[in-house]
């Protein structure tokens, strides 16, 4: 039986100053799943606020930033953990100098941000059920299962903010009945690909060790998680600079766009375009996503699936 962790013990605190520029909210961006995740909010002080199932137990971490430093404060079990890992969150691991731009909006984009680093959590499977939820449906549809399956079926997060959830643990995602998924809206293969992957959590979590290419073949050794799902687990598990997301719909067609003003760029192509950034991939897409430089729409949204109408 799971016993509920504690909400109001006192906080451990850490200080931490970057060693160069840094844009938290920016960097650890890619972290909140939806504009109603359970699991991050960023409070209108502008502390940023996210919960995490650590290997020493659950833990809600706080920071902001204040004259230059990182002030942070963690509560629960995993606390301590959360607190060590907070400058790998926060892109101390990240060696953005590695990068050159070789496009004009590349080097605009890399101008403009000079606090962008790529968040590394440390965490296998807090960020691969959410892409794996994330799998062929619209980003609205998986940031409502998200949502759903952490209210109801997650736990109370330690500390003072209301509202909060820490996600189940592997146990609690491998025992979850039918039809929890589908009132979720979540269909029958991605609910069994997140099951497989709960299964065998411990080998997956050994992923946030490794380099990018034995990283990647281990996520994808689980059957329905392939290299979409796998770089997008380890853009934030690894903070893979290289963890480049092919077979997605739009993300080619965008880097198309901004690169070389046409439409209809397919993975292929990308690649070729994203070339001379060769261990720095990803880092290329995120600045190039972050322009907002995206080809104007020819046709509407496509209209989300529900699955609990069938």
């Amino acid at each position: 039986m799971r016993v509920p962790t504690p909400r109001h013990e006192s906080a451990a605190t850490r200080r931490w100053r970057p060693a160069g520029p840094l844009d938290p909210g920016l960097t650890v961006g890619p972290l909140r799943r939806g504009p109603g995740d359970p699991a991050f909010r960023v409070t209108p002080d502008g502390s940023v606020w996210r919960t995490g199932r650590t290997p020493a137990g659950p833990g809600t971490l706080r920071f902001t930033r204040h004259a230059g430093e990182i002030e942070a404060e963690a509560w629960g079990p995993g606390a301590d953990w959360l607190l060590d890992g907070l400058p790998a969150l926060l892109g101390a691991d990240d060696d953005p100098t590695a990068f050159t731009p070789r496009h004009r909006l590349v080097h605009e984009m890399h101008r403009r941000t000079p606090g962008l680093r790529l968040t590394r959590t440390g965490l296998v499977l807090e960020s691969l059920i959410p892409s794996i939820l994330e799998q062929k449906v619209t980003s609205d549809e998986a940031y409502r299962a998200w949502r759903l399956l952490l209210q109801r079926h997650g736990e109370p997060a330690p500390g003072p903010l209301d509202g909060l959830r820490v996600m189940p643990d592997a146990h609690g995602w491998a025992m979850l009945p039918s039809w929890e998924w589908h009132r979720a809206g979540v269909d029958g293969k991605r609910a069994a690909t997140i099951v497989r992957a709960a299964r065998v959590a411990r080998r997956l979590e050994e992923a946030a060790a490794m380099d990018l290419p034995a990283a990647l073949a281990r996520l994808q050794l689980i059957p329905g998680i392939g290299p979409w799902t796998a770089a997008e687990t380890l853009q934030r598990s690894n903070g893979a600079p290289d963890a480049i997301t092919v077979g997605d719909l739009h993300v080619p067609r965008i880097v198309g766009y901004a690169l070389t003003g046409r439409r209809g760029t397919d993975d292929a192509t990308m690649l070729e375009l994203l070339a001379p950034y060769a261990g720095q991939r990803h880092r290329a897409c995120r600045l190039i996503l972050l322009s907002g430089h995206t080809p104007p729409r020819r046709a509407p949204r496509f209209a989300p699936n529900d699955i609990r109408a069938l």
